[in-house]
């Protein structure tokens, strides 16, 4: 059997970024915490106060715990369905601090990744692992790359080998708001670039060149998908930003964003993929543009976050 939490003594680390994104979106912390015994970890988002929430689901099987429409946290985390553990931490360290209570609970919505295809283990972000991100959690930047809930993804699963990828962000004022998208890919298709061209999955090693998913899977070029379940791809997005929203207006511009993401992950949404974005705001600025034109625009910043979401 390979071994597991129960098998280990495993230490939360914070992992120092390689690299990392600076934005300004006041009310909102970020916190990783990681087991290199994985290597796995978790990304917690704290919202000052509460922030209203919109909650997005596409694929074939999501895994998600909470789903609350106004939420205090939210936490990103490998691990499959075990990974929702880490969710129960942040909600039990956000109880402990004093404005929360038994009378004002914190609500915490989970979403989790499956994050098993590159490690011999099934070592999963837990309770203690939730809690150490919520305790490193600081405003104004986040890590990108193979950090946090996006320690051991992967990408571009429908015939060739995975290759790593991870957490993505991007941050953009326009409109007199501000915008900001984080995204753990972890997809079974490929990430699309600027120009339409492959940049990360789809690797043919006996070329070394990329392809268009529709054209590996060209009956002359057809083979065995490396593809095993369900469970195994999913790709997480939270889009965050101070703009007054109605509920409705919120979940149209969920909507909106996520159906864009289509453009920088190809193939996107499917029965393989348990995909769902978060969208969240703190309702304190007025945009002078409306909730469509911000939707587009935030829809860029997101094909932006896909793009920073892998090292090299």
């Amino acid at each position: 059997m390979p071994l597991s939490n129960d098998d280990l003594t495993l230490e939360a680390i914070s992992p120092v970024a390689d690299r990392r994104l600076t934005f300004d979106l006041p009310g909102l912390s970020i916190g990783h915490a990681e087991y290199e015994a994985g290597p796995t970890g978790c990304t917690v988002f704290l919202f000052e106060s509460g922030w209203t929430t919109a909650i997005d689901k596409r694929g074939g099987l999501v895994g998600t715990v909470g789903d609350y429409e106004w939420m205090h946290a939210l936490c990103f985390a490998g691990g499959s369905l075990p990974g929702l553990e880490a969710a129960t931490g942040v909600a039990r360290e956000l109880w402990s601090r004093k404005e929360h209570s038994t009378n004002h609970m914190p609500l915490v919505n989970g979403a989790i990744i499956w994050d098993y295809g590159r490690r011999q283990n099934t070592v999963h972000p837990d309770r203690e692992l939730g809690r150490a991100a919520v305790r490193a959690a600081v405003p104004g930047v986040i890590a990108v790359g193979a950090r946090g809930a996006g320690r051991s993804a992967t990408v571009g699963k429908m015939k060739f080998a995975p290759e790593p990828c991870g957490q993505g962000a991007a941050f953009r004022e326009f409109g007199g708001v501000r915008l900001l998208v984080v995204t753990v890919v972890n997809a079974l298709g490929a990430v699309i670039g600027r120009d339409g061209s492959v940049v990360r999955g789809n690797l043919d090693p006996s070329t070394g060149a990329r392809a268009r998913t529709i054209d590996i899977l060209a009956p002359a070029r057809s083979g065995p998908s490396q593809e095993r379940g369900p469970t195994q791809n999913t790709t997480l997005t939270l889009v965050a930003t101070d703009a007054k929203l109605s509920g409705r207006e919120l979940g149209q511009f969920a909507r909106q964003v996520h159906t864009s993401m289509a453009r920088s992950i190809d193939p996107f949404h499917t029965s393989s993929d348990g995909d769902t974005l978060y969208a969240a705001t703190s309702n304190q600025a007025q945009a002078n543009t409306s909730p469509d034109i911000l939707g587009m625009v935030a829809g860029e910043v997101a094909w932006d976050a896909v793009l920073s979401s892998f090292d090299g």
